[in-house]
């Protein structure tokens, strides 16, 4: 058996337990020896943060051949059209190659999402709105790459889901741990 631990990684904490700047990290949140994180998620980001303590699991869901999806909220500057959903469904060139097809659509601003602290600053005169982004690959800061080369640039990212695993009621700051099944071929198997 694996442990996983589902952490609600909040805005300006770094994705590692150490800094040398004196930067908020993971481990002024959780005490987890032992684990690494699967997947990064930026300092100016917020959501889910996946952290193991076995590399065959670490390599399941991070693995670029593996193509898991990716779930974001993504709160943008303006109110991106059907053509520029469309390119960013298509996949974009960005300087480092192009993208994957994505994912996306327009949604209302999620309920379940709790205030930023600080919170978002708005211009008054420009319209903002939310998308849902699905990427499968994990390119340095590619969803705030890929809104800004369409004309949107991101406000705010909160990462919901990697896989099959979700953020569903945690709170800021909140983990909850999971044991996970490694068999030796196949799917991962979840013990909730």
């Amino acid at each position: 058996m694996a442990a996983l631990i589902l952490f609600n990684k909040p805005y300006q904490v770094l994705s590692q337990f150490t800094d040398s700047e004196g930067r908020a990290t993971l481990a002024d949140w959780l005490e987890a020896p032992g684990f690494r994180v699967a997947g990064r998620l930026d300092y100016d980001s917020e959501g889910l943060l996946l952290l193991t303590d076995d590399g065959r699991l670490q390599q399941q869901i991070t693995a670029p051949a593996r193509k898991t999806w990716k779930t974001y909220w993504v709160q943008v500057e303006g109110i991106p059209a059907e053509p520029v959903l469309q390119e960013l469904r298509q996949g974009l060139e960005l300087k480092d190659g192009k993208t994957r097809p994505a994912r996306a659509r327009l949604m209302a601003e999620p309920e379940a999402l709790w205030p930023r602290d600080p919170p978002i600053r708005q211009r008054s005169k420009q319209p903002v709105a939310w998308l849902e982004l699905q990427i499968r690959e994990g390119r340095n800061r590619q969803v705030r790459r890929m809104t800004a080369a369409v004309g949107h640039p991101t406000l705010r990212l909160v990462r919901y889901a990697v896989g099959d695993w979700s953020l569903q009621d945690l709170a800021p700051g909140e983990h909850r741990r999971l044991e996970i099944n490694m068999p030796r071929q196949g799917r991962i198997r979840r013990h909730d």
